[in-house]
């Protein structure tokens, strides 16, 4: 039993690492966000192409996106928002309409119906508070700046729940809108935002592992 919980504990360390080490300061230079950000530049990408890019990718987001243009790059603050918030809002669409067909397709064979029932199996667990409120479910859970949140996370769960596309993306834009306020907040504070961030990355590793490993207390 104890095998089969620390997998999910390692992911979620995992999944929880990038978030941390964008939100401290000191660590940006070393940045999963900002070696992407570089890499970008160096194949001649403008520093806000290279955000833009940034806010397209899961997991990272926007929340990887806004630390990396105002800390690494120096980049106006108010730059660096509207770039990532159109940025993380350029996938979203897409996922919403193919999602179901492409789904759909490769769930005729054995490894991609093995794929999506994990997929869609951890997306309702991570949204299922979204259901009872829909529309401010929904905007609260992909305005939350964390690595299991977020807009990516937000379209998979608005497409199982049946929500009606513009619908969706106006949900998920607001919530999109919002993480990119607190993100901008949390880099403009710096040390303060670390600690911040820190404080509640913390919490819930620890309610994780409390939850985790209370059948064995």
């Amino acid at each position: 039993m104890m095998k089969k919980q620390l997998p999910v504990i390692l992911l979620l360390l995992i999944l929880l690492a990038p978030a941390a080490a964008l939100a401290a300061e000191e660590d940006a230079h070393d940045s999963r966000g900002e070696k992407i950000a570089r890499w970008l530049e160096e194949k001649g990408l403008s520093a806000e192409a290279a955000i833009a890019a940034i806010s397209t990718l899961p997991i990272v987001e926007l929340r990887g996106a806004v630390p990396v243009g105002i800390v690494a790059f120096e980049m106006p603050w108010w730059k660096v928002y509207l770039i990532a918030v159109a940025g993380n809002m350029i996938p979203i669409p897409f996922i919403l309409l193919l999602l179901g067909p492409v789904s759909e397709f490769l769930m005729r064979f054995k490894m991609g119906k093995k794929f999506f029932d994990w997929l869609f199996a951890r997306t309702r667990k991570k949204s299922a508070s979204i259901e009872k409120y829909e529309a401010l479910g929904l905007t609260i859970f992909v305005a939350i700046p964390l690595p299991v949140t977020g807009g990516w996370t937000g379209s998979m769960a608005a497409f199982l729940m049946g929500i009606p596309f513009w619908k969706a993306m106006l949900y998920i834009l607001l919530g999109v809108m919002i993480a990119g306020v607190i993100m901008t907040a949390l880099s403009l504070m710096g040390w303060i935002g670390a600690a911040i961030a820190g404080i509640v990355l913390i919490g819930l590793v620890a309610s994780t592992l409390a939850k985790t490993f209370k059948p064995w207390a």
